[in-house]
């Protein structure tokens, strides 16, 4: 399977190696542990019955949907660098912007969400770079505007108040 832009998981490299290291956690140890755990439930009898058995099976499902869900992540993942601090707004970027007419600073990535999801202290909205606001707002420089359209088909206008790696 190859990446197109329009399916790309923009990930920084300690981003990629971080999820590549939870997919071997979770194919190695976790199912070792989850299918002993299994067949100790198993060894209990009455399967109809048995809420151990049924947890045990329930965690199993979740762990290979998560398993199923970072292989194809990783696949179609473009690994890059993580962007330099130089106020110019790029995948991997936690970027402030204000709408045109509106006082208030929103805050969110520029990115994947799997990024986002390796830090569980920090609650940010994520837009990817396919976004019509991603895409308006990729390339811009602190202090400039960019336009995009809406999904009803107005243009909305938002200045970039500032840009900043995430994680830094």
């Amino acid at each position: 399977m190859t990446a197109t832009s329009d399916n790309v998981a923009w990930l920084t490299q300690d981003a990629y190696d971080r999820l590549k290291q939870e997919l071997e956690y979770l194919m190695g140890p976790a199912r070792l542990d989850i299918a002993k755990r299994i067949e100790e439930a198993r060894a209990e009898g009455d399967l109809s019955e048995n809420g151990g058995y049924h947890a045990a099976k329930e965690e199993q499902g979740k762990q290979e949907a998560r398993i199923n869900q970072l292989q194809q992540l990783l696949q179609r993942a473009k690994v890059g660098e993580t962007p330099q601090d130089d106020g110019v707004v790029e995948p991997g970027m936690i970027v402030e912007i204000r709408f045109e007419g509106d006082d208030e600073v929103e805050k969110f990535l520029l990115g994947s969400r799997e990024l986002a999801s390796l830090d569980d202290s920090v609650e940010l909205d994520v837009y990817s770079l396919q976004s019509p606001l991603g895409s308006a707002i990729n390339g811009k420089k602190v202090g400039e505007t960019a336009s995009y359209e809406a999904p009803n088909g107005k243009t909305i206008t938002v200045e970039i108040v500032g840009a900043k790696p995430y994680g830094a």
